[in-house]
């Protein structure tokens, strides 16, 4: 089953690099009492990944925060390190936290898998974004395969 609009997300721990190395994040802790900008990659340094879809939501920060956005984050079926090194090289790193789904836990709580074994992938989460608000739906956008629209920064700005 999916996620919809209006419902909870599902408990899961991501796993976030810091300078003591990957620590925990439980997810209802992090949601919990803040609105959250949150956004679903395939991968960490893919090409539509890295050129359009983090790159919009770095570009936006501050126009989503004046719009009420306590803080913006980034997932994918990555591990930490990957996820801390493309926060990195990208120049994402002040401005998007990276959150590490390294099990595909959180994706598969939400419904929101992909299977990316035609492209040595194995299961990832599909791309989307949503905004969170206290750890409840309030906003969900989610691509069909292989798109780049409705998951953009841009998109979300429109509608909040």
């Amino acid at each position: 089953m999916t996620i919809n609009v209006g419902d909870r997300l599902p408990k899961a721990t991501f796993m976030k690099a810091t300078p003591e190395g990957p620590q925990p994040v439980d997810s209802e802790e992090y949601f919990r009492g803040r609105r959250v900008a949150l956004f679903s990659v395939p991968g960490a340094f893919t090409p539509t990944c890295s050129a359009r879809h983090l790159p919009g939501f770095v570009d936006k920060a501050e126009e989503l925060k004046s719009k009420g956005v306590d803080e913006i984050a980034c997932t994918a079926v990555n591990d930490a390190f990957v996820m801390g090194a493309w926060a990195q090289s990208s120049g994402a790193a002040e401005s998007v936290t990276m959150l590490s789904d390294g099990n595909g836990e959180f994706v598969e709580g939400l419904g929101l898998t992909m299977d990316g074994s035609k492209f040595g992938m194995g299961t990832r989460g599909q791309r989307f974004s949503m905004i969170v608000n206290d750890g409840v739906v309030e906003q969900l956008n989610v691509e069909e395969p292989g798109a780049f629209s409705v998951s953009s920064a841009d998109y979300m700005l429109e509608r909040l």
